[in-house]
């Protein structure tokens, strides 16, 4: 296991270049909680169980992620801003296989 490189681009539209571990068993939500990019209280409202999408992102980058769950699409059919790139940060698990990953958050509100 390695260190990957993840692009993250904040509400405001800052891009932020991260070394994201793949040994820590972290997901996208808790990468964004752990480098501040979002205030705090704005992102994984629910803790990363996939009940709240506060943690909504758009996922910009080509790699094939694993299927939504049924939890995960429930919530994403609640959510606002949502379109055909949305993902739950906390239903991406930083694996090795994201090497490159890139990402935007979804407005607040979400």
């Amino acid at each position: 296991m390695r260190d990957i490189q993840v692009t993250i681009i904040d509400r405001q539209g800052k891009p932020h270049q991260i070394e994201a571990p793949t040994d820590l068993n972290m997901n996208l939500m808790e990468l964004v909680r752990a480098y501040e990019l979002a205030p705090e209280g704005t992102i994984g409202v629910c803790g990363g169980m996939a009940m709240c999408a506060s943690c909504q992102c758009y996922v910009l980058s080509p790699h094939q992620l694993p299927d939504k769950s049924d939890e995960e699409e429930a919530m994403l059919s609640e959510a606002f801003f949502v379109n055909d790139k949305s993902r739950l940060g906390c239903q991406i698990h930083l694996t090795d296989k994201l090497n490159g990953l890139q990402v935007e958050l979804a407005p607040e509100g979400s």
